[in-house]
């Protein structure tokens, strides 16, 4: 253990500098998501998956 160790893996061992927040970050938090307002269709098919449609509790795939 006594040999030093190569350069790329001195500095994977080492602790990152501290780190600054650049001026324009804030602390505000995030803003809560929105809640999707549901769609009426026409037809009364509704998509329950991506490529899937729901008619009479039943799911079609096309």
């Amino acid at each position: 253990m006594d040999k030093p160790l190569p350069a790329n893996r001195q500095r994977a061992t080492q602790r990152p500098a501290p780190f600054a927040k650049p001026a324009h970050w804030t602390d505000a938090p995030a803003p809560p998501p929105r809640v999707a307002e549901p769609t009426q269709d026409p037809d009364g098919l509704d998509p329950t998956r991506y490529g899937d449609w729901e008619k009479n509790g039943i799911a079609i795939d096309f």
